[in-house]
């Protein structure tokens, strides 16, 4: 089972005073990296901005020296021979749909890190992965960082990153890593094991083969499986009283005038066999898709919809 990790170009603006602490630097990334294998029982991939082993590490002191430097850990060398890399932002590169999916998302959003652009941490935010780091200065000494996220769709926010940059970081991220094991799954088996992982929630029929689309790599698998184990969850909190929307984030109801104009469109059976009216749904990022669901009663929740943004009177 593969993994994505994205590095922070950041971490590597500005080079290392000697070639010893380079070293130190990347000994310090491979444990990192390496300790990820091993708590997600993955193999992780390396997602750059460009060719990792074109970094500069130090003054004529390369990433491809480096994996011939002799005094360098032979065990450390040979793994970053053997970690698979990717650049999906590299230019001219689309060589895959997730990467044109990301690349035309990029004129939504604008990341900035301390004031400054850090496209890296925004692959981290739109793909919902770990963030990496050379520990090459203080501020990367963290378990999490505050990227700004400025969006021409939705109010300016601040989100926590989840990152490392030595193992020690990973201890902060265990329970994040039990749900990213979740999200290794593909749709096909998020539909035929939903009574399992969501005993709270029914799934209207028309949720099915939207499910089913969603094959490993699918840009929307990871934030569709994320918001419906948040609505199971919440769904098991909720024991009594009217289902409050605030305790869900990005979560909305339709307006009047789209209901009246789409109920058809918003209208889907129920496994009892009975049609309601959808209004209520959650946003999903980095596309405009949405997951329709009806609180229907404490501890039940039904889901009629995965998928594009149903039309409105604004969005149709």
């Amino acid at each position: 089972m593969a993994l994505d990790i994205v590095l922070n170009e950041l971490s590597i603006e500005t080079p290392a005073p000697n070639t010893s602490i380079a070293r130190q630097w990347m000994s310090n990334l491979m444990q990192t990296v390496r300790s990820i294998n091993a708590e997600t029982k993955s193999r992780a991939i390396l997602i750059t901005q460009y060719d990792f082993h074109l970094t500069l590490l130090a003054s004529d002191y390369t990433l491809r020296r480096w994996l011939n430097d002799i005094d360098v850990d032979k065990e450390e060398r040979r793994f970053i021979r053997s970690l698979s890399t990717k650049a999906p932002f590299s230019e001219g590169a689309p060589d895959s749909d997730e990467v044109q999916l990301l690349e035309n998302n990029r004129g939504s959003y604008e990341f900035r890190y301390q004031g400054k652009p850090a496209l890296g941490l925004g692959v981290a935010y739109l793909l919902d992965i770990i963030s990496v780091s050379l520990l090459s200065e203080i501020c990367w000494d963290c378990s999490y960082l505050d990227l700004d996220v400025i969006s021409i769709d939705e109010d300016d926010k601040k989100i926590a990153i989840v990152h490392a940059s030595r193992k020690e970081h990973l201890q902060d991220h265990i329970d994040w890593f039990k749900n990213r094991i979740h999200s290794n799954i593909d749709g096909r088996d998020l539909w035929s094991q939903k009574d399992d992982l969501f005993p709270n929630l029914q799934f209207c029929g028309s949720v099915k083969n939207q499910l089913q689309s969603l094959s490993i790599g699918n840009l929307m698998l990871s934030p569709v499986t994320k918001r419906l184990f948040e609505l199971q969850k919440y769904s098991e909190g909720w024991t009594e009283g009217n289902f409050d929307a605030k305790k869900l984030s990005k979560t909305t109801p339709e307006s009047e005038a789209t209901l009246q104009k789409y109920s058809q469109e918003h209208t889907f059976t129920c496994p009892d066999g009975k049609n309601r009216i959808f209004s209520w749904h959650v946003r999903l990022t980095p596309l405009a898709w949405r997951i329709y669901f009806y609180p229907e009663q404490p501890q039940k929740i039904i889901i009629g919809y995965i998928g594009n943004h149903l039309p409105t009177v604004k969005f149709n």
